[in-house]
C-alpha cells in the first residue's frame, strides 16, 4: 500500500518538477537560503514546518531523539540493524582504512574509540582511556585502563595505539586518514616522507600509557585531533602496509574491542555478531546483532514485517507515506550533521607531493559559471517538494548542526535564473550556433559532465530536476556514462579524479570538529574538487591554532571561511538534513544523541520484533 501510494506521489512530483518547478521564476525560492538555512534549530522554516503537515511539510521539532518505549526487558536477543542501500557495502571493516559510511556503520558496533566525547564533542575522561595533558596543550599523555581488551583476549595496548599512528603514517598506507592531525604530530611528516623509521612525537611509555607531542595545541586536539582508533599489532604487525586493507584481517575476520564481535560475514550483504561478554563496559544486555543491507525501495516492508527493529537513516521523502501506517515503530529525529553539495573538479590529487593541486584550466575553472550553477537551482522547492521541509535550503558549508558556528547570516547564491543568465553573458559563456546551449567564452563547445549516485526512489528525479535547472539558463549538463552510478564506483571515480567527472552530486557527513581542513584543506585526501588557496590555508590554520582556544576568535575565523567558500565556489551546499531513524517498538535503551553509543545498554522487550497488522 505505501509502495504503491509512494510511486503516485514520485510520478506526479517529477512532472511537478520537471514541467513547472524549472518555469516559476522566483516564486518558489525568492526568500533565498537566508530564511531556510537555519530551520534545523529555530527559524521561520522550522516553525511552519511544524504546523503540521497541512502543507505537506514537517519539522524535525516534532521528533525525540531517545526511544520512550517501555515494558520489561528479556534476557538476550538479537537485533537486526538495516543499512539502507541500493548497493553492497564495501567490506573495509577496519577505523584506519573504511572510506565508505556502511562500512562505518557496521565497524561501530564492534569497535570503540579509545577516547568518549561529551555533548560538545570534546574528548572526555570517561572512556575506555583517559588523558592528561601539558600547561602549553600539545603534549598528551594518554592511558588505557586496564581490562580493555581485543576481541581475541589480548590486552589493547599503547602499542596498538602508536601503532595505528605508525600504520597511516606509513609511505606506502593506501587509505584517507593521513591529514592535517596527523601532520600536526611531531616527526610524522618526515616518518611519511620516509626520512626516519619512527614518528619522534609518538613515545610509548608503558603497557598501557602513550605520550603524543603535537607541533601545535589548539582547540581541534580535544575535538578529534587525537586519533581514538588502536590497531591491534599482534595481529596487524606481519602484513605489508600496502596489503592491509585488502587482507582477510579487515575484510574477512576483522576483530576489535567493542561490545560485539564478528561472527560471520556474508560480502556486501549482512555481518552477524555475538556479544562480547568480555566486554569493558559489562556483558551487552543483547545476545548479538545483524547488520543487512536493506534497498530504499523495500525498507517500509521490511519494517513492517520486522525483517530489521531499525535503520541506520530512513529515506526521508517516505515518511508522509508511512507516518500513520507504520505504527510498529517509533521514529526519532535529529539535525543530521551532515549536508549535500554539488562539487566541480577544479584539479588533482598529487600523491607524491600529498596535496591537491588546481589545474587553471580545469573546464569549471571559471568562478562565474560556479556562481551562476548555484543560482540556476531552487534548493528551496528541491527542499519542500522532495523532502516534505525535513530536508531544507543550505547558505554555508558548516550545517547547524554545528550550532556555535553555522552562519545563517550569510548572503549565498539564492535561486534566480535570470541572475544566472546575466552573469553567463557578462563572462562570455553564449550560444553562438543557435542550439540553445552555450559555448565556452573561446567560442568551443561545452558539455558539462554529472557524476551522481544510484540511491532511493527519488535519485533519479532528483537529477533530472537540477540537469533541467541547468539547461533552462543554457548550460548542457549530461550525466556520465549516461546513468546514474552505484555508490562505490562513484566514489572510487570521484576519489580517482576520473578525467570524465567535471562536477558531482555528494553528501558529507562532518565531524563532531567543527574543523573543516579534513575536508577542504590542501593535504585532505577527502577534499574531492581539489581547491586550494593561500587564504584557505591560512583560516584553517588558523581556526585550529592556539588563538582559536578563544572561542568567539575561532566563531570569527570560521565565519570568514564560511564566506570565502561562498565566495571562491569549489562546491555549494544545496540541503541540509533532518535524520529520521526508526525503531521498533520492541527496542528499549537507543539513542541517536551525537555523543551517545553505549550499544551494551540496548535491550529486547519480547523475542520477535512488533509488526504491522
Amino acid at each position: 500500500m505505501a509502495q504503491k501510494s509512494l510511486s503516485k506521489w514520485l510520478l506526479a512530483l517529477m512532472m511537478v518538477l520537471l514541467l513547472a518547478l524549472a518555469a516559476c521564476g522566483n516564486e518558489s525560492g525568492g526568500e533565498g537560503s537566508d530564511d531556510s538555512g537555519d530551520s534545523g534549530s529555530d527559524s521561520e522554516g522550522t516553525e511552519e514546518g511544524a504546523e503540521g503537515s497541512e502543507d505537506g511539510l514537517y519539522s524535525i521539532e516534532d521528533f525525540e531523539p531517545v526511544t520512550t518505549n517501555e515494558g520489561e526487558a528479556i534476557d538476550g536477543g538479537t537485533l537486526n540493524f538495516g543499512l539502507v542501500t541500493d548497493t553492497v557495502f564495501e567490506g573495509t571493516l577496519n577505523w584506519a582504512f573504511y572510506s565508505g559510511d556502511y562500512d562505518r556503520e557496521i565497524i561501530n558496533w564492534f569497535d570503540d574509540s579509545l577516547l568518549s566525547i561529551d555533548e560538545s564533542f570534546n574528548y572526555t575522561n570517561d572512556g575506555a582511556a583517559t588523558f592528561e595533558v601539558n600547561e602549553e596543550g600539545n603534549v598528551f599523555t594518554l592511558t588505557i585502563r586496564d581490562g580493555v581488551n581485543w576481541h581475541d583476549g589480548e590486552p589493547v595496548t599503547a602499542e596498538d595505539w602508536a601503532f595505528s599512528y605508525e600504520v597511516i603514517g606509513h609511505p606506502e598506507y593506501t587509505g584517507i586518514r593521513y591529514d592535517s592531525s596527523f601532520t600536526n604530530v611531531e616527526g610524522m611528516q618526515e616518518y611519511h616522507s620516509g626520512e626516519a623509521d619512527e614518528i619522534s612525537g609518538i613515545k610509548v611509555i608503558d603497557e598501557k600509557t602513550l605520550e603524543i607531542t603535537f607541533k601545535e595545541a589548539g582547540p581541534s586536539l580535544l575535538a578529534g585531533g587525537i586519533w581514538p582508533y588502536a590497531l591491534p599489532k599482534h595481529v596487524f604487525e606481519d602484513i605489508p602496509v600496502a596489503e592491509m586493507a585488502e587482507s582477510p584481517e579487515v575484510r574477512e575476520n576483522p576483530i576489535g574491542m567493542g561490545a560485539f564481535k564478528v561472527e560471520s560475514i556474508v560480502p556486501g550483504e549482512s555481518v552477524t555478531m555475538t556479544a562480547n561478554e568480555d566486554y569493558w563496559k559489562g556483558e551487552p544486555a543483547l545476545d548479538g546483532v545483524t547488520v543487512k543491507v536493506v534497498s530504499p525501495q523495500t525498507v517500509v516492508q521490511a519494517l513492517e514485517n520486522g525483517d530489521v527493529d531499525m535503520v541506520d537513516s530512513f529515506p526521508t521523502e517516505q515518511y508522509p507515506d508511512v507516518e500513520e501506517s507504520l505504527t510498529n515503530v517509533e521514529f526519532l529525529g535529529r539535525v543530521d550533521r551532515a549536508y549535500t553539495y554539488i562539487g566541480f573538479k577544479l584539479g588533482e590529487w598529487d600523491e607524491e607531493l600529498g596535496e591537491v593541486v588546481m589545474d587553471e584550466d580545469a573546464k569549471m575553472a571559471d568562478v562565474n559559471l560556479r556562481r551562476a550553477m548555484w543560482h540556476a537551482v531552487d534548493n528551496n522547492a528541491v527542499g519542500n517538494q522532495f523532502y516534505n521541509g525535513l530536508r531544507w535550503s543550505a547558505n554555508t558549508l558548516i550545517p547547524p548542526f554545528h550550532e556555535a558556528y553555522h552562519d545563517p547570516s550569510i548572503e549565498a547564491p539564492t535561486y534566480d535564473p535570470d541572475q544566472a543568465k546575466q552573469i553567463l553573458d557578462e563572462a562570455g559563456y553564449e550560444d553562438t550556433n543557435g542550439d540553445g546551449m552555450r559555448e565556452t567564452p573561446e567560442g568551443e563547445e561545452l558539455v558539462i559532465n554529472f557524476a551522481s549516485m544510484s540511491g532511493s526512489d527519488i535519485a533519479e528525479p532528483l537529477v533530472n530536476y537540477y540537469i533541467q535547472a541547468w539547461n533552462q539558463v543554457g548550460l548542457d549538463v549530461q550525466l556520465v556514462d549516461g546513468r546514474l552510478l552505484e555508490f562505490n564506483s562513484f566514489y572510487d571515480r570521484v576519489e580517482a579524479d576520473d578525467p570524465v567527472i567535471d562536477i558531482y552530486q555528494g553528501a558529507w557527513g562532518v565531524a563532531t570538529d567543527v574543523n573543516p581542513a579534513g575536508t577542504y584543506g590542501r593535504e585532505a585526501m577527502f577534499n574531492y574538487s581539489r581547491y586550494a588557496s593561500e587564504e584557505n590555508d591560512r583560516l584553517l590554520e588558523e581556526g585550529a591554532s592556539e588563538a582559536a582556544l578563544d572561542l568567539e576568535h575561532r566563531q570569527e575565523v570560521y565565519k570568514e571561511w564560511q564566506e570565502l567558500m561562498v565566495e571562491e565556489i569549489p562546491v555549494f551546499p544545496t540541503l541540509y538534513r533532518a535524520e529520521l531513524v526508526p525503531v521498533n517498538n520492541r527496542v528499549q535503551n537507543y539513542s541517536i544523541t551525537a555523543e551517545w553509543w553505549e550499544p551494551q545498554e540496548i535491550s529486547l522487550t519480547q523475542e520477535e520484533p512488533e509488526t504491522v497488522e
